[in-house]
């Protein structure tokens, strides 16, 4: 893959092994007049999430937990036909692997800590109310005499 921008990182050091990437090419729709019609463009990028030794074990089960949907007997498989060169394609293709990976493997978010609403915000949120209330009530016309 010698034009590719280089490897594409997942988060910190791990990055997706070129060796376990695998690309398969189709003809696209979409612009390009009769060139789309003799090229093969569209691209399909697999990468086998069940059997990868580049990702740490904790992310591995993470991503697999995360990603059951989109799997296909553990392979993960992403598509990009939205350019007219195939060059562009295999990068977005790669970019999009590397992100859906990165947010599958990402930690869990830190559970959150229910906090009292502290009694004076409640009764003024609640004397506010009233007056409003009064406001609105003093409008009607069943005051008018």
């Amino acid at each position: 893959m010698e034009g590719m921008s280089g490897p594409h990182v997942i988060r910190g050091s791990v990055s997706l092994p070129e060796a376990e990437l695998v690309w398969r090419f189709s003809r696209s729709s979409g612009p390009g007049g009769q060139h789309v019609n003799t090229t093969d463009t569209a691209v399909e990028l697999r990468f086998d999430l069940a059997r990868t030794e580049a990702l740490p074990e904790v992310w591995k089960q993470r991503a697999l937990e995360r990603l059951a949907g989109r799997l296909s007997d553990g392979v993960v498989t992403v598509r990009a036909s939205e350019h007219r060169s195939q060059w562009r394609n295999r990068e977005t293709a790669a970019v999009r692997l590397a992100a859906l990976l990165a947010e599958a493997t990402a930690p869990p978010p830190r559970p959150r800590r229910p906090t009292r609403i502290p009694r004076g915000i409640n009764e003024r949120r609640l004397r506010e109310k009233k007056q409003r209330s009064e406001t609105k009530r003093g409008r009607s016309p069943k005051n008018w005499d």
